[in-house]
C-alpha cells in the first residue's frame, strides 16, 4: 500500500482577483453611470400654444386661491397632504369661491411636481390648468341630473378593449426589451477596449503566477 504524500496547498491568487475585485469594479462602474436607475413617465396633455386659455377664461381672478408654495429644497410631504385635504374639501363643498394655486420653482424637486399631479388626478379635480410655474385647481358646483324622459343605455362589451390593452402591453414590453438590447450592445461597443485589456491582464497574470509556481517547485 502506497503512502500518501502530503503536498503543499496551492492558493490561486489570480482567481481571487476574478471572483472579488472584478465584480466590485463592475458594480461601482454601473452605479456611477446609473445603470440600475429605472426611468418612468406619465401622460400630460397641454393646451395648444396658439390659444391662451388661461388669459381667455381669466383663471387668475376666477377664485380666491390658497397658495401652496413648493419652491423649496425639501420635499414638503406635510404641505402636499395639506393641499390634498384642502382640494378634497373644495370638491365636496362644491366651492366656487375658493381654489388651489400650486407654485413650483427652480428649487422644486421633480417628485414634488409628480406628487402634485397625482393628487389632482386622485381627487378627480374638475378643472385645473398649468400656467408657467403655477398650477390652478378649481372645484365645480355642477352636478349631473337625469331628465324624466331619459332612456338608459347599456354598452355591449365584445372584449375588444381588453384585447387592445393586451396588445398595447406586449408592444410596450417588446419595445422596452429592444431598447435594453440596443443599450447593451452600445455599452459593450463603447467599453470593449477596457474589457479586453482587463481580460488579457488576467490571462497574463495567470500565466506569470503558474510559471513562477512551477519554478519554485
Amino acid at each position: 500500500m502506497k503512502e500518501r504524500i502530503k503536498r503543499k496547498k496551492i492558493f490561486y491568487v489570480p482567481g481571487m482577483i476574478s471572483l472579488v475585485l472584478i465584480p466590485l469594479f463592475c458594480f461601482c462602474h454601473f452605479y456611477k453611470v446609473d445603470a440600475f436607475k429605472v426611468y418612468g413617465g406619465m401622460d400630460l396633455a397641454m393646451p395648444p400654444s396658439d390659444q391662451n386659455y388661461f388669459e381667455e377664461y381669466k383663471f387668475k381672478t376666477l377664485r380666491k386661491y390658497k397658495e401652496f408654495d413648493f419652491d423649496v429644497s425639501e420635499l414638503g410631504n406635510k404641505r402636499l397632504i395639506e393641499m390634498q385635504f384642502y382640494l378634497r374639501r373644495l370638491k365636496m363643498n362644491r366651492d366656487t369661491i375658493n381654489g388651489v394655486k400650486i407654485h413650483l420653482g427652480s428649487k422644486t424637486r421633480y417628485e414634488t411636481f409628480i406628487s402634485s399631479i397625482d393628487i389632482i388626478s386622485l381627487e378627480d379635480a374638475p378643472t385645473w390648468i398649468i400656467d408657467d410655474n403655477d398650477i390652478y385647481v378649481l372645484a365645480s358646483s355642477n352636478t349631473y341630473k337625469k331628465t324624466k324622459n331619459e332612456v338608459a343605455g347599456h354598452a355591449m362589451n365584445c372584449n375588444t378593449g381588453e384585447m387592445m390593452r393586451q396588445q398595447a402591453y406586449w408592444e410596450q414590453k417588446n419595445k422596452k426589451e429592444e431598447e435594453e438590447r440596443i443599450f447593451q450592445i452600445s455599452f459593450f461597443k463603447q467599453k470593449w477596449m477596457l474589457l479586453s485589456l482587463g481580460y488579457f491582464g488576467i490571462v497574463l497574470l495567470n500565466i506569470f503566477t503558474l510559471v513562477k509556481f512551477n519554478k519554485n517547485r
